[in-house]
């Protein structure tokens, strides 16, 4: 019962997350990458403040998983992802930022957190880079390489991955989700701020006049972020780093999908057959036997 409840959850929390280019595409109109990422994660903050009004005092040896947290999983990922957008092909980071799935396998693997996934989990690897990689182009282009912004992918891949088995390992503290991920969200926060004077952060209260704006800014912050990073916390929390990072293979699906019901793009023969693979993939991941869960789970040391 617990583990299809981190199912439900790492299902809801991808469906949201896939359709939240939408939201982001239109306040790019308004607002700088940088900022919209400071806007939500703050708006996210409060909303879990609110939430959980309550002070929680943790040991002191165990506040650095939690700044560890903040910078991969708020402050470093969606600033690489963002930048890398600048310097490569949206195709080629949504194809390189799917590989996190196999970064978390391994690095859990290396950390002794989990055993080594075994063939079946690295075949569902392969069937979903592929499908990701045809939802992206279409089928109808070769990926293009540009060593910048594909290696910020890549590091934005390897630091989702380390969020993933850091949050993982706050779990097995025995915090609550919520307090746990407001004091995740403050970390993030705190080192977004170098990152405001860096790239500029010039937001005016004319900007909130509109409502689309205000709609789209609450979707962000309080779905996106406060909600959908609970929710994800949670499903780690119950089916582990590795399965549950396998689900970022349907982010590309949900877009699309999304898309099409929203925007009205059409989709092609070869998205579909992305899609598909996309799926097949990751029910391989899942399988009992492409991951063996170890009994390695709580050695990675405090």
């Amino acid at each position: 019962m617990k583990e299809k409840q981190g199912h439900f959850a790492a299902l809801f929390t991808i469906f949201v997350w896939g359709t939240t280019f939408i939201a982001t595409k239109l306040l790019l109109g308004y607002f700088a990458p940088v900022e919209i990422l400071f806007i939500r994660f703050f708006m996210g903050y409060i909303a879990l403040w609110l939430a959980y009004p309550k002070v929680f005092s943790i040991d002191r040896s165990r506040e650095k998983y939690f700044i560890f947290a903040g910078i991969c999983g708020v402050t470093l990922y969606f600033l690489l992802e963002n930048i890398a957008l600048t310097y490569t092909l949206a195709s080629n980071v949504g194809v390189i930022v799917a590989i996190s799935p196999c970064f978390t396998a391994l690095f859990s693997w290396l950390l002794h957190q989990d055993d080594k996934p075994n063939k079946l989990f690295f075949i569902g690897f392969l069937f979903a880079i592929l499908g990701v990689y045809l939802i992206s182009t279409n089928g109808q282009s070769i990926l293009e390489i540009h060593p910048t912004g594909d290696l910020l992918a890549l590091l934005a891949a390897m630091v989702w991955a380390l969020y993933s088995i850091c949050t993982k390992k706050i779990s097995e503290f025995g915090y609550g989700t919520i307090p746990m991920t407001r004091r995740i969200f403050f970390y993030g926060l705190l080192f977004m701020i170098p990152a405001l004077f860096l790239f500029g952060f010039d937001v005016s209260m004319s900007d909130f006049m509109h409502i689309e704006v205000i709609f789209n800014l609450i979707f962000l912050g309080l779905g996106a972020s406060a909600i959908c990073f609970v929710s994800w916390n949670f499903a780690l929390k119950k089916l582990g780093s590795i399965k549950c990072s396998t689900y970022i293979y349907l982010v590309p699906v949900i877009t699309v999908v999304t898309s099409m019901i929203v925007l009205k793009e059409k989709v092609t023969i070869m998205t579909w057959i992305g899609m598909i693979l996309t799926l097949a993939g990751l029910m391989l991941s899942q399988r009992k036997k492409g991951i063996e869960d170890g009994k390695h789970e709580m050695c990675y040391g405090d």
